[in-house]
């Protein structure tokens, strides 16, 4: 299916939101939603209705109606699950099923209709599934929150005891101050009283000695006892705790690659990949995203156009930024705004996105083969091998985690290519390859543990690559619209949302 828009409209046929996921003028979409009430048949109950060009699937809620705008080709058993479950979204964000509760959720609402369609085809999620995903509840952020409260709660009181030292410092010196006047005058008196004048010298005034700080000074960011036992109490369960910074920059290194040196003119293009096959090696669906970006940093580089190079034989389904001539893309390859206006300055621009799904199974890039051999005896052998299937890719950051039965303790890894790591309290064992190249396109694990065949899975892989190995466009050069080459810098990225073995 192909749908169009999703919104949420009065029984009046006024649109409340609305959520477009193709490129649409806003014109089209007005017109579409306006056209819906005059169509419906108040005499007869229906859940659909096409004109010559779309058609409109809707559900009743209440004073209100969920409709989808599809195209008139697609599926109409798909179009009605996909609508049952962005009705099923409303309550679960609106207490209250009017107007003015919907507008008041609108954003989260726009935010779970993204996670069931992306680019007008059907994600596979459910209800649950996109809670997590627009909550994006995570446990390791948790405890870097309470290590952090903990933090800062130790600098506060450090805080007030440095304070309460700073003010008797400054009541000492006070009274030492005092007792020096009082001491002059009473000799200057005295000296008064012979018939010689005598003008007694200024009396020195003490040196105060340094009160000496019985606490401990500030020190932000330190660690305190709580601390370093709460943190203890969670490595006794298993959990792994890192600081702040470190923790930052592992996750950092899971999802993302080192940044470019950018020029003034930078461009950038990102490929990101969801895999689900299964065990026997056949691939249910693969979907990879892309997009190229261009950041223009100086506005005297604004009026420029990205040249590509393409190869049409991939199958990749292709989207040029509205703004973007189109013709001159289609034509010779480069990508610039229309009537030769300027790049926006100062913030990434999307010129140009790409989709690409498939059953082929040659086109993974990595494929993972796992064999469990029960031998009999309530134990089980398994072999997990990988295979690059892609020439010329490298990938960074490579980590299978399989799952393992819980209360039989740890594996006995008999060899691995790279390193492993066994988390008892998530009862996963992380394979971790730190790069796979041509150099190293095989490579094996063996261990054995207690437990079935089916234990194993679902396994799931993660990597990242500072290469991109579906996208037909190759950027060859920056030119300027008057003419001339601009120099400008490149990235290039290939990221994982979902790679898993089921």
């Amino acid at each position: 299916m192909v749908l169009l828009a999703a919104a949420v409209m009065t029984k009046n046929g006024r649109a409340i939101i609305s959520r477009q996921f193709v490129e649409m003028t806003r014109s089209r979409i007005e017109g579409l939603l306006a056209a819906f009430p005059k169509l419906m048949n108040t005499g007869k109950q229906h859940t659909f209705v096409e004109t010559e060009s779309v058609r409109y699937v809707y559900q009743p809620l209440e004073k209100m109606y969920m409709l989808l705008i599809t195209t008139k080709n697609s599926n109409i058993l798909e179009d009605l699950e996909t609508l049952r479950l962005f009705s099923r979204l409303i309550p679960e964000y609106c207490k209250v099923l009017d107007e003015n509760d919907v507008q008041e959720h609108a954003f989260e609402l726009i935010f779970a209709f993204d996670e069931v369609v992306a680019l007008g085809y059907r994600e596979s999620v459910n209800l649950a599934q996109i809670r997590t995903f627009t909550e994006m509840d995570s446990h390791e952020e948790k405890v870097f929150k309470a290590v952090r409260k903990t933090q800062e709660d130790e600098a506060r009181a450090a805080m007030k005891r440095k304070a309460k030292e700073l003010t008797q410092q400054r009541r000492d010196q006070t009274r030492s101050r005092g007792y020096g006047s009082s001491a002059g005058s009473y000799s200057s008196s005295k000296m008064d009283m012979g018939s010689t004048t005598i003008i007694a010298p200024e009396p020195t005034k003490p040196k105060t000695a340094p009160t000496r700080s019985t606490g401990r000074a500030m020190k932000l960011g330190g660690k305190s006892k709580d601390t370093d036992s709460f943190v203890d109490k969670l490595r006794s369960e298993g959990e792994i705790v890192t600081s702040g910074a470190k923790k930052k920059s592992a996750e950092a290194a899971k999802t993302s690659v080192p940044a470019a040196l950018k020029e003034s003119v930078h461009v950038s293009v990102e490929e990101r990949l969801s895999v689900t096959a299964d065990r026997d090696g056949g691939l249910e669906q693969m979907q990879l995203q892309g997009r190229c970006n261009v950041h223009v940093s100086d506005e005297k580089f604004s009026s420029i156009v990205v040249v590509l190079q393409k190869d049409e034989e991939n199958g990749c389904q292709i989207q040029t930024n509205p703004s973007v001539d189109k013709k001159a893309f289609m034509d010779k390859g480069v990508l610039g705004f229309k009537n030769a206006k300027p790049i926006p300055t100062k913030q990434d621009v999307g010129l140009l996105r790409w989709r690409l799904q498939t059953t082929d199974e040659a086109l993974m890039p990595l494929s993972i083969n796992c064999w469990p051999n029960e031998n009999g005896a309530g134990s089980c052998d398994v072999n997990i091998e990988y295979e690059l299937q892609v020439d010329g890719l490298e990938l960074a950051d490579v980590r299978v985690s399989i799952p393992l039965p819980s209360g039989v303790g740890a594996p006995n890894v008999a060899e691995a290519a790279g390193e492993y790591k066994h988390d008892s309290r998530k009862n996963i064992l992380e394979w971790i390859l730190p790069v796979i190249d041509d150099s190293s396109k095989t490579g094996a694990m063996e261990f054995s543990i207690q437990g079935c065949s089916d234990d194993f899975f679902p396994i799931n892989v993660s990597f990242h690559s500072t290469k991109t190995i579906y996208t037909d466009m190759k950027v060859t050069g920056v030119d300027r619209v008057e003419g001339g080459q601009v120099k400008y810098s490149m990235e290039s990225t290939l990221l994982v949302d979902k790679y898993e073995i089921i």
